[in-house]
């Protein structure tokens, strides 16, 4: 049996650990022990602890209680922790999710121990390392042994980075081996998709029409914390909403909640609040936002993870970033990246609603990417 630590600190991180947490208790337990480290990088009850109940994820053994802070002094707390239990469990290695600092913390204090990374979402760009993610993902994979790739445009991009394909075991950080595997979250998406339905509410408890509402989330630090593009991106909702006479859903991440009122001008902040059409949420369970997504006419977001999801569920997406990791959404027409430019997010709302031909090809792998990471990981670790 191989035991493996995997680290988690962000809700996306524990949907996506929701896939290999399932794969292992149905075809690997006797083989895969796993360790579940959970650093509290977000935690309240609406954004993690329901999570794991909802997901059916074991309770973490670990919680570091990393809480918020400065980059530094958040990844730094999470080093010490994520060492101290690495040291305590010599795991045969550590799975990190994506690019946040629990992503970063966890890659520094697992390859100075000389501990087998295994990144899954590896390769992933956006070539711009303003964002802070940029560097955690870039990091990460540069000390990883086994890089699992949800995308082609990943595998390609770890390739043009200097990985070699043609690399044989004995696999290690500097002899790594790199993978296209599908992606988890897709996993997710058709497991839950069923009980989704059956289990929320949602639509009713805020009077939605099927395929007659926009899902919106915004998040970003760029958008919520600079004025000029948060004013751009409500103004916008409000346009939309009141043109077309549609109803807007925006669960609302509790940053972006607080300032609205702080960066909004106060004409623009009234309009929102008295807004009959946008409708302001709480954070959304992840089967919650399921619904949301297959339920919606189209999807307005800076989440690259609500990207793919909305692609999965045959959904137009509006993308409020100058750019995407997920590029492939964007070649085959179903997504169009508008940033946080009024004009251009109104141009892509015309364009995507209008055109009744868009296409969804199967980016994203059979649905079965954990068991082939499971696989792999016992196949390479020992």
């Amino acid at each position: 049996m191989i035991k493996i630590v995997t680290v988690i600190g962000a809700r996306p991180q524990i949907i996506k650990a929701a896939a290999l947490s399932r794969a292992i208790k149905n075809h690997y337990n006797t083989s895969i022990k796993e360790i579940i480290v959970h650093t509290g990088q977000h935690y309240d009850e609406n954004m993690s602890r329901v999570f794991f109940t909802e997901l059916g994820i074991p309770e973490p053994d670990y919680n570091l209680n990393a809480g918020s802070g400065t980059h530094g002094k958040q990844t730094a707390a999470m080093i010490t922790g994520i060492e101290e239990i690495l040291l305590s469990e010599e795991p045969n290695g550590i799975i990190l999710y994506g690019d946040t600092n629990s992503t970063l913390a966890g890659a520094i204090a697992a390859s100075k121990l000389h501990i087998p990374v295994i990144h899954i979402e590896a390769g992933l760009r956006s070539f711009n390392k303003a964002m802070p993610e940029e560097i955690n993902r870039i990091l990460c994979d540069h000390v990883s042994t086994l890089l699992f790739s949800p995308t082609k445009t990943g595998y390609i991009n770890l390739q043009n980075e200097g990985f070699k394909i043609n690399n044989t075991k004995p696999y290690t950080a500097d002899h790594p081996k790199i993978y296209s595997s599908g992606d988890v979250m897709y996993d997710n998406s058709l497991y839950f998709s069923g009980l989704a339905e059956k289990k929320s509410d949602i639509l009713t408890k805020h009077r939605l029409t099927k395929n007659k509402f926009i899902l919106a989330t915004i998040h970003r630090n760029n958008n919520t914390d600079e004025p000029k593009r948060l004013n751009a991106l409500f103004k916008t909702l409000h346009r939309i909403s009141e043109a077309h006479t549609i109803d807007v859903i925006l669960p609302l991440h509790p940053r972006t909640a607080k300032l609205l009122q702080q960066n909004l001008n106060a004409e623009l902040y009234k309009l929102i609040l008295s807004s009959k059409h946008i409708k302001q949420v709480e954070p959304v369970s992840f089967l919650e936002m399921i619904v949301l997504e297959k339920n919606c006419s189209i999807v307005m977001t800076d989440s690259g993870g609500v990207q793919k999801e909305a692609f999965y569920f045959k959904k137009p997406c509006i993308i409020l970033r100058a750019e995407t990791e997920w590029i492939e959404l964007v070649e085959c027409g179903s997504a169009i990246i508008a940033d946080a430019d009024e004009e251009k997010i109104l141009d892509a709302y015309n364009a995507l609603t209008s055109n009744a031909n868009l296409i969804y090809p199967e980016f994203y792998g059979d649905g079965k990417a954990a068991e082939f990471i499971c696989e792999e990981m016992l196949a390479n670790l020992s």
